[in-house]
């Protein structure tokens, strides 16, 4: 039987807003509860664990030493499992699990826990400012800019694609309005594990906005451009999170009697401009469709992170993608990105919703801090 990597299993806690219920909790105790969590979803006990690869942004503060090891400590697992901490900006968690897919195709391990947290209430984004300067001169300089800044990025490729506020908007709507209906009907039920606070539990993402409109947008001012199109509205929420993914073999998956929700199909990952920094995902999707052998009409759906709303309008403009099949269950502008676990959490939701809707194939994709992207195929086998 040829090697494969298989994910056994997906499970992600609700995505808290900034300063919300899952502030209260240290993103290694957040980490412990999603790793317990996916082993409980499966019957497994940690023994069976070789490793755990988990992505975090800023790894500084709350987030430093190692947190992906401190969160397998606090889980209570046995010390003999390692853990490492990977970055590659928003991408973290998504490249831990095409770190944790190489690893097992090689044959170096079996059986792997991937995926990512980020407590971007207690470690703010920019962090790092406060102990050093980031980029450096040499860097800046050759590109001829002051910094690199997402904001501005978003500001770019709303020019180059020429989309307006109210296309930008109306998409910003369309996000709060399925992920509302996702919840509705349950579409993450499955996939989301409750987290105890002191406040209570928490059980749904919290950064939702029923009933949002272009009209209800319109008064937000622009943030990073006087006359600008990106405002708070249409722009990724600021979040706390986590997800976690076993990736196995389907020869151990069927030793250990685990039925694989979906089969790594293909993984690449990108470098692009990084001042526009933005526009990655396009390319990244050219190679992983390459490579892959699919068309972008095989695809079921598509999880492209929302950023920002001209991150998925460009993508969708330039791959020529089906909009109906774009973030079907909503995205980042609504429940919020929280860094270092938003990879995890976007092939968690898009192996459910594939199973959930008998589509074979999918995709996930998002845009990274200094121009990068990683881009993702799944092949659904339930």
């Amino acid at each position: 039987m040829k090697r494969d990597a298989v994910i056994a299993a997906a499970v992600r806690t609700p995505i808290g807003r900034r300063n919300g219920s899952l502030s209260a909790i240290h993103p290694a105790d957040l980490t412990a509860h999603v790793l317990n969590a996916v082993l409980h979803e499966t019957g497994l006990e940690p023994d069976v664990v070789e490793d755990v690869m988990w992505g975090c942004v800023t790894q500084i503060g709350d987030q430093s030493s190692n947190v992906g090891r401190m969160g397998l400590l606090a889980a209570g697992w046995p010390v003999r499992i390692p853990a490492m901490t990977v970055d590659r900006a928003c991408g973290s968690s998504q490249q831990a699990l095409h770190l944790a897919v190489a690893t097992v195709l090689s044959g170096m391990q079996d059986l792997v826990v991937a995926g990512g947290v980020e407590s971007m209430s207690r470690v703010p984004l920019g962090s790092a400012r406060a102990v050093g300067e980031p980029y450096g001169k040499t860097a800046l300089d050759r590109f001829g800019v002051p910094e690199f800044s997402q904001g501005t990025g978003a500001e770019l490729m709303a020019e180059r694609w020429q989309l307006s506020r109210s296309e930008l908007d109306e998409f910003a709507a369309r996000s709060h309005e399925l992920s509302t209906r996702a919840w509705d009907a349950g579409a993450f039920t499955a996939q989301t594990v409750p987290v105890p606070t002191p406040g209570g539990s928490v059980t749904r993402d919290e950064g939702i906005r029923p009933g949002t409109t272009v009209e209800t947008l319109a008064g937000l001012r622009p943030v990073f451009r006087p006359d600008g199109v990106i405002h708070a509205g249409n722009a990724s929420q600021i979040s706390d999170g986590a997800a976690a993914l076993i990736v196995t073999t389907s020869e151990r998956a069927h030793q250990l009697g685990l039925t694989p929700l979906a089969r790594f199909h293909t993984g690449v990952v990108v470098g692009d401009d990084p001042v526009m920094m933005l526009g990655a995902p396009i390319p990244a999707t050219e190679l992983a469709l390459r490579r892959s052998g699919l068309s972008i009409d095989d695809l079921g759906a598509y999880e492209v992170n929302e950023a920002f709303a001209p991150v998925p309008l460009a993508w969708l403009r330039e791959t020529g993608a089906d909009m109906s099949r774009l973030n079907p269950l909503g995205g980042a502008i609504a429940v919020g990105h929280p860094l270092g676990a938003s990879g995890a959490i976007l092939v968690t939701r898009l192996v459910h919703h594939l199973r959930d809707q008998g589509l074979r194939f999918g995709l996930v994709t998002m845009c990274e801090a200094g121009g990068m992207a990683n881009a993702t195929v799944l092949e659904c086998l339930r």
